[in-house]
């Protein structure tokens, strides 16, 4: 009698997404703004965490907005609005890079505004790029994931096609998650046609965007790369840079080379690196990560090590 595969929510595999985004996030820092040639003239194949706004291995608002929901999971109940707004509000260290839309915002929260009346009708990607570990949180239940990834981005974002790029990618990931946990590869057609089935409804022409994906050729990071970037503007909006991070990783053959990939794009890096990250740590699990990227990770607190007992705790109590 065959035995059922294991669960797609597991520490693995919420640590895989919550290192993998840090890891993209870090990687992609130093080249954000860059073009295709300006990274490859300058580093060749980025492929290390190196200095640049920040010291090398620094994560920027992305992952810090991901440790704030990995926080409020962390109380138990799901996902509560309220309490990751203060979260939100509590972790903020504007010398990560948040924009200036979201310094007005946290400044109205400080001020003691409702966490439900301070989100601007924005069309960005920050909405999507902290909401990867909700994919593997919800692993076994799509409702429960989208519901969960509306809400965290109506926070920041109310914009619909914020809030599809958040439910896109958070439901991409419980999706890898799954196909991980049942050892089966993913197949890029059916992959996105399922995705741009299940967030149509909240805004179509991200739907389009999403079924406007490339051939990818699995494996070959220069062709995939171009057809990624003539496709798509891999900028800071939702509808650009949610479709190419996920592209990147269904065209790769690991975790590195789905985060490697993704940074090189170009454009908004440190975002599409983080939420390819988050896909391909949620599929191959933590330990498919590189050891020497981990290893140059930021662990002042809240860093590395925080945020895996942050996944063991969410495990251990939700197991």
């Amino acid at each position: 009698m065959s035995q059922p595969p294991p669960p797609a929510f597991s520490f693995s595999r919420l640590a895989g997404a919550a290192l993998g985004a840090m890891c993209g996030d870090a990687l992609g820092m130093p080249v954000e703004g860059w073009s295709v040639r300006q990274i490859a003239q300058r580093f060749g194949r980025l492929d290390r965490l190196v200095d640049g706004r920040l010291p090398a291995g620094s994560y920027t608002d992305d992952s810090q907005m991901m440790i704030a929901i990995l926080q409020t999971l962390a109380q138990g109940g799901g996902l509560d609005s309220f309490f990751l707004a203060r979260r939100f509000l509590a972790l903020y260290d504007p010398a990560r890079g948040y924009g200036g839309r979201i310094d007005g915002l946290m400044r109205r929260l400080a001020r003691g505004e409702a966490w439900d009346r301070v989100a601007t009708d924005s069309w960005g990607n920050g909405g999507a790029m902290r909401v990867g570990v909700l994919g593997v949180f919800f692993a076994e239940d799509e409702d429960a994931c989208r519901e969960a990834a509306l809400a965290q981005c109506r926070i920041t974002h109310t914009h619909p096609r914020a809030l599809a790029g958040a439910a896109a990618q958070a439901l991409a990931v419980r999706l890898a998650a799954r196909l991980g946990a049942a050892g089966e590869k993913p197949q890029a057609v059916r992959f996105v046609q399922t995705l741009a089935t299940q967030i149509e409804a909240t805004d179509l022409h991200l739907a389009q965007r999403l079924r406007a994906m490339p051939p990818l050729p699995f494996g070959d990071e220069g062709a995939a790369r171009a057809a990624l970037r003539a496709a798509y503007a891999c900028d800071v909006s939702a509808a650009e840079a949610a479709p190419p991070a996920l592209g990147a990783f269904l065209a790769a053959e690991s975790a590195e080379q789905a985060i490697v990939l993704a940074v090189s794009l170009g454009g908004d890096t440190d975002t599409i690196g983080a939420m390819a990250g988050a896909l391909a740590g949620a599929y191959w699990g933590l330990e498919s990560l590189p050891g020497a990227w981990l290893a140059d990770l930021e662990n002042r607190e809240p860093g590395r090590v925080a945020v895996l007992r942050l996944c063991r705790r969410i495990c251990d109590e939700n197991g």
